[in-house]
């Protein structure tokens, strides 16, 4: 009793929380906690009103128990900056050591700070062998061009058409989501019209339009997962509409002054195209907190398609534009007061998709790396300035760049990833040295440009990821301690063909658009959740299992 009595007051608990035996991946997670008795704590204590008499000599311990404190920390400076530094070396160890993403998500029933909803849409991976052939790969970044006048529907067969969708019934099939067979690119299902449809359409973060096939009447459409939309007179959106100059701003001259339907061209960095008129039907979505709405948004009604965009819409219906374009939907959103405009996605590593939201309500509050975004070279895509690229240690030269700086633009609607040429080049040379007994380069298997064949069949990244290193993209400065880096495992930029070979789903980027920016696609994309914020103009990532949100207690000392 003695020495308890004497022993000095315990000033803190660290609780170390170790990972689970069946899965260590996901670190330990260090807390710290400090003994504390603030003024302002006290005088809460006060004015709460008494639930029962308190013996006489319990408040004479518990104001021996203040004093103590206060004298242990109020007046001992060192000792609150000392437990100040471990709690700081705490949190960076809790930090560092955590595999996983945490998040801590706001409560959408509760947060009165604004108005604003989100929703969270799952994703899929598409169907069929994308990933396993190259004239299934896609680039996106899609841009409006000028019209070519022999291509677009005659008006009157359109008002036809029109005529004729109302007498369909409202009948809708519901596909099953089954049988996914390799990665690829990933789709979600938005429901439209009323009564409301479902549509499968591919999340591009490189595109303006959302574009629906429709029957207006289509002139070549693929034959997609679902029927083709149906228009009606009440649907279609003037010239004079503001989303209509928005997409035709860039034309030479005026293709029908007294049309009464706006008609656009889009094409695709892969060389494909889409044609349409705009339209306006109710959009139906249900927010985070369970409430169900809808909202009349514009969007493309696209009667022909040519290129790689016909294979991929085997499975699917149309895209969905998430660019910063105003006539893209979160824009559009935005606009009406639905939702802030930050778009988050998350891809899996596997088969099982991931999810995508609109809306501010799902950022992750803390561990995110953040960068700036830029408006320029391309104003509505979303890209950062690269000042460095590492392939392993050894540094990749990004090309023709103003003072060594790169751009690198996030892609989602793009299959692989693209470098420039001076940077694909140097990797093609530093993958050389992997050549081995055990890794050999196969020129027969022609998936892509670079495979290798290993001793075995391989069945999964992990099986080879020892002959390869990890990209490391820096963005911000050029001096580590106050830049923000892109991790990127072989994960990320490997893939398997259906021989059993690894191949490097990195290609060269000479070719598209103007090449001098690096373009970062879907395969390098998985793994993370990448947060575009085009309220504050920055561009977030945090390492995930992309499986859902999870909501978990604040990090510790906050």
């Amino acid at each position: 009793m003695e020495e308890t009595k004497n022993s000095p007051p315990i000033q803190g608990v660290v609780i170390i929380t170790l990972p689970p035996p069946d899965n260590p991946s996901y670190g330990k997670t260090i807390t710290a906690f400090t003994l504390s008795d603030s003024p302002t704590h006290q005088q809460q204590e006060e004015e709460e009103p008494p639930q029962q008499s308190q013996p006489h000599n319990q408040d004479l311990n518990t104001g021996v128990l203040r004093a103590s404190l206060e004298r242990s920390f109020f007046f001992r400076p060192k000792i609150v900056f000392g437990l100040l530094g471990i709690s700081l070396i705490a949190l960076s160890f809790w930090s560092s050591l955590t595999q996983e993403t945490v998040f801590e998500l706001r409560d959408v029933e509760h947060d009165h700070k604004s108005s604003n909803s989100s929703f969270i849409l799952p994703l899929y991976p598409k169907r069929g062998g994308a990933w396993n052939s190259r004239t299934d790969d896609e680039i996106k970044l899609g841009r409006f061009v000028d019209f070519k006048p022999d291509i677009f529907m005659d008006q009157e067969k359109i008002a036809k058409s029109l005529s004729a969708a109302t007498k369909l019934d409202s009948s809708v099939n519901f596909p099953v989501r089954g049988n996914i067979h390799s990665e690829g690119l990933y789709y979600t299902c938005m429901r439209v019209g009323n009564p409301p449809r479902p549509y499968f359409l591919d999340i591009d973060t490189g595109s303006d339009l959302m574009w629906i096939q429709c029957d207006a009447p289509c002139t070549s459409c693929a034959k997609g997962a679902h029927p083709l939309y149906k228009p009606r007179n009440v649907n279609m959106i003037p010239p004079k509409n503001p989303y209509c100059v928005e997409v035709q701003e860039n034309l030479k001259s005026k293709y029908c002054d007294n049309c009464h339907q706006c008609d656009y061209e889009i094409e695709y960095a892969d060389r494909s195209s889409s044609v349409g008129v705009l339209a306006k039907d109710e959009l139906q979505l249900v927010l985070a907190n369970g409430t169900r709405t809808k909202r009349s948004v514009v969007f493309g009604c696209a009667y022909d398609q040519q290129g790689t965009l016909l294979n991929t819409l085997a499975s699917t219906d149309g895209i969905l534009g998430l660019s910063r374009a105003p006539i893209s939907l979160p824009s559009q959103l935005a606009s009406h007061g639905l939702i802030n405009n930050v778009i988050g996605h998350c891809l899996r590593t596997d088969t099982n998709g991931g999810y995508l939201f609109l809306g501010n309500d799902f950022v992750p509050q803390w561990r995110m790396s953040w960068v700036s975004m830029l408006n320029n070279p391309f104003p509505n895509l979303y890209q950062a300035q690269l000042m460095k690229m590492n392939y392993g240690g050894k540094e990749l030269r990004l090309g023709s760049t103003s003072y060594g700086q790169g751009t690198v633009v996030f892609d989602s609607g793009s299959t692989y990833t693209y470098f420039t040429d001076q940077a694909y080049k140097a990797l093609i040379s530093m993958l050389e040295e992997i050549s081995s007994e055990d890794l050999i380069k196969d020129a027969s298997d022609t998936t892509l440009p670079i495979c290798w064949r290993a001793k075995f069949p391989v069945r999964s990244i992990e099986e080879v990821r020892q002959f390869f290193k990890p990209l490391n993209l820096q963005f911000g400065s050029k001096w580590r301690i106050v830049s923000t880096k892109l991790w990127i495992p072989a994960e990320g930029f490997l893939t398997i063909s259906e021989k059993g070979n690894v191949c490097l789903g990195i290609l060269d980027g000479s070719n598209v658009h103007d090449g001098s920016a690096i373009i970062l696609g879907d395969i390098s994309l998985r793994g993370q959740l990448f947060v575009y914020d085009n309220v504050n103009q920055k561009i977030g990532w945090i390492r995930s299992n992309c499986e859902r949100p999870e909501k978990v207690p604040s990090p510790p000392f906050f």
